[in-house]
């Protein structure tokens, strides 16, 4: 069976059968039928028009569903427009798709599982693993946000910065299990960026591949964390920046900026940067200020904080953390580094192992807690 296939035609086959007048929960559990169906025969009789075959399938499917349900209203209706067997129609409503499932009544969980099993094709199995939940707890998640988009129709115009939210979300994932959210957010946005003509995605894309270009130097062979100024720079993937940092240019070309946009840009400086010591820091600062402005987001100034650290020196980098609550998340983390490079050891070492206290997964608590460590035994000679 060619996975990738199924997985590529399952957006467009639900969003067909929506758009024909099945509400999303049942389109989506007849597409399911069909892609169980499309397992068992495709073997060993492939269909010519595979997209086509799956559309009659997922139809019938979904008619005998609605025979069963004698509490439609429209069942008489919707059987006698069923359509002659025969090719898809060309158009292709995947994007409808990822507007309903980045719909402002669902929560962000609920909006990235939507959509990676609507429009990724992903299995319920699947996403569990990735999210690392139980099945039966995904299912009801999915089933929920599935109950909630029912209503939805799929003719009204979407709202792309939520779309974009969504699969910047997923990206943030990583990867779990046999499914690699990364990469599978990457696949999605370069469908998105390909489907609209919108600077952002674009912006996006570049940001995904610029990170995604670096992954193999993240983790040292122990699988501890490995930071941004040690790592092996040969390791990083040369063609992902280069693709990321050519639909960046063209995406700024058009000066219409925004945050995804001026994340690129940051992470495109690091990448051209040959060695750590070489980072134009200064420039990073002013993407930084930029994106102060376009986001005033508190976690953003945190990062500026350490750029100006960088560039202009640790005490200056201080100065720019003092104005920020020290609740946010890697404060403490940031204010130990700024510390050690101003010299007072004692006081990084704390502040080290009071981030490892509060660090989010296991791989950042033992790289903080080694930090500390480091330098306690440095300040014992």
């Amino acid at each position: 069976m060619d996975e990738a296939l199924l997985r590529s035609l399952t957006p467009s086959v639900l969003a067909i059968l929506v758009r024909r007048g099945a509400d999303f929960a049942a389109a989506e559990d007849a597409v399911q039928d069909a892609l169980v169906e499309a397992v068992r025969v495709w073997p060993a009789d492939p269909p010519r028009d595979a997209k086509g075959w799956l559309v009659t399938v997922a139809w019938r499917k979904f008619l005998d569903a609605i025979r069963a349900d004698t509490a439609r209203r429209r069942r008489e209706d919707l059987l006698d427009e069923e359509p002659a067997p025969g090719p898809a129609p060309a158009v292709d409503d995947t994007l409808q798709l990822y507007f309903l499932c980045a719909h402002p009544s669902l929560t962000p969980s609920s909006a990235v599982a939507l959509t990676l099993r609507a429009v990724g094709g992903l299995t319920t199995r699947q996403i569990a693993q990735a999210y690392l939940v139980p099945e039966t707890t995904m299912a009801q998640r999915i089933s929920r946000a599935k109950r909630t988009v029912s209503g939805a129709r799929l003719d009204r115009p979407g709202d792309v910065a939520t779309v974009l939210r969504v699969l910047y979300l997923v990206f943030n994932e990583g990867y779990s299990g046999d499914v690699d959210l990364a990469a599978e957010a990457i696949r999605l946005t370069r469908q998105l960026a390909a489907a609209i003509d919108h600077p952002e995605a674009a912006g996006l894309l570049a940001l995904m591949l610029l990170h995604h270009a670096r992954r193999a130097a993240r983790t040292a062979p122990d699988g501890s964390l490995v930071p941004l100024a040690e790592q092996d720079r040969g390791r990083w993937d040369t063609a992902l920046i280069a693709e990321g940092v050519a639909i960046l240019q063209a995406a700024l070309a058009r000066d219409r900026l925004g945050e995804f946009q001026a994340q690129a840009a940051i992470a495109a400086l690091h990448a051209d940067a040959p060695t750590a010591e070489e980072t134009d820091w200064t420039q990073i600062v002013e993407w930084y200020d930029e994106l102060t402005r376009l986001t005033d987001n508190p976690v953003v100034r945190l990062n500026r904080a350490v750029a100006v650290g960088e560039a202009d020196g640790p005490r200056a980098g201080l100065a720019a953390l003092a104005a920020l609550d020290t609740s946010l998340p890697r404060h403490a983390a940031v204010a130990a580094y700024l510390h050690e490079r101003d010299g007072d050891l004692a006081t990084a070492a704390r502040l080290y192992a009071e981030a490892a206290h509060k660090a989010p997964n296991l791989a950042e608590r033992d790289h903080l807690t080694r930090q500390a460590a480091r330098l306690n035994a440095r300040r014992c000679r």
